[in-house]
């Protein structure tokens, strides 16, 4: 029995149809108010629970061999209300605590390489890099990298576990709109007025599904994997995304000290109006950051192997038309 926590999530849903593939047993844990959608139909177990409720866990974790560790919250916005560290700290070490408790054989976590120190401006991003809470960039940041150390006390406790730190995820089946998937129906629908200066190095989510499978194969337990694709500059995926919708790319490139001053007022304008943030100071600053990343130790000791970044785009486009998000 394998069980994924966050099942409906982005990356959830699409581990489950490969572990369904591979003809696997899986058990989906999933919050109880949250939309199934996405693993409709799915011939899956559904367990529903909190990972804040570490008795919902132990339910969920009694005769697994694997859990997959996926639940938690991406944001690019403050945590005013602490909801971050419940979820990504606290509920990681609940994780934890019930695969030592139910003795599930096997812990794959689902970190991110914004959890890792990030070096200077041309120095490789790789797994040497460690997890240092006091130097991340924001909330998200701080937490997945406690929630990093959170897994491995639990090595040091006799947890088998392995984590992997994807990139920026793109892909299809994105059921709940992320991120770049905001991006992409904002440009396919018109939306995009300007571009920025910046780059980012983003991950097939199909590929991050698969990399989690192959930690649990071959990883060795207390090692980190990153699972990275290609760098891409705004300007040439604005430019990509012209050439596969027909839609026009902006023109106009705001400058940079124009978007630091607008970004001081976006997290309140985003928690009125209730869209999901694209353009934060957090946002821009990632843009703008070191972002070459290495995949080599995934590839050399897992076998991971990422799509082509333009092929990821076009299938995440045509995947929102198909499913008439456009």
């Amino acid at each position: 029995m394998i069980v994924v926590t966050g099942a409906t999530g982005h990356v959830g849903n699409v581990l489950i149809r490969k572990l369904l593939e591979n003809e696997d047993e899986v058990r989906a844990f999933t919050l109880h108010s949250e939309d199934l959608k996405p693993i409709k139909g799915l011939d899956v177990e559904i367990v529903q629970g909190d990972v804040r409720d570490f008795n919902s866990l132990v339910s969920a974790f009694n005769g697994a061999e694997t859990v997959y560790h996926l639940a938690g919250i991406i944001s690019i916005m403050p945590d005013k209300d602490g909801l971050l560290y419940q979820v990504n700290v606290e509920g990681t070490r609940n994780v934890v605590n019930a695969c030592l408790k139910t003795g599930v054989g096997r812990l794959i976590y689902t970190s991110s390489v914004h959890a890792l120190k990030e070096p200077p401006k041309g120095v490789i991003i790789d797994e040497n890099c460690g997890f240092e809470p006091q130097y991340s960039r924001g909330g998200y940041d701080e937490t997945k990298a406690l929630a990093s150390l959170e897994v491995l006390k639990g090595v040091q406790k006799g947890l088998e576990a392995v984590i992997v730190c994807p990139s920026g995820i793109i892909g299809p089946h994105d059921y709940n709109i992320s991120q770049m998937g905001t991006l992409f129906l904002n440009y396919v629908n018109g939306g995009m007025k300007a571009y920025l200066d910046g780059a980012y190095d983003f991950v097939d989510v199909r590929d991050v599904a698969e990399g989690l499978i192959l930690a649990n194969n071959h990883g060795k337990s207390g090692e980190i994997y990153i699972l990275s694709g290609e760098r891409i500059e705004v300007h040439d995926l604005m430019l990509y995304l012209e050439k596969i919708t027909g839609v026009k790319a902006p023109s106009f490139k705001a400058p940079l000290w124009l978007l630091k001053a607008f970004c001081k007022f976006t997290p309140l304008y985003y928690r009125f109006a209730k869209n999901k943030p694209l353009f934060t100071g957090y946002s821009i600053e990632v843009l703008n950051s070191n972002s070459d990343i290495s995949f080599k130790k995934a590839q050399n000791e897992l076998g991971f192997s990422p799509h082509p970044i333009k092929e990821s785009i076009k299938d995440s486009v045509e995947w929102f038309k198909e499913n008439n998000y456009v």
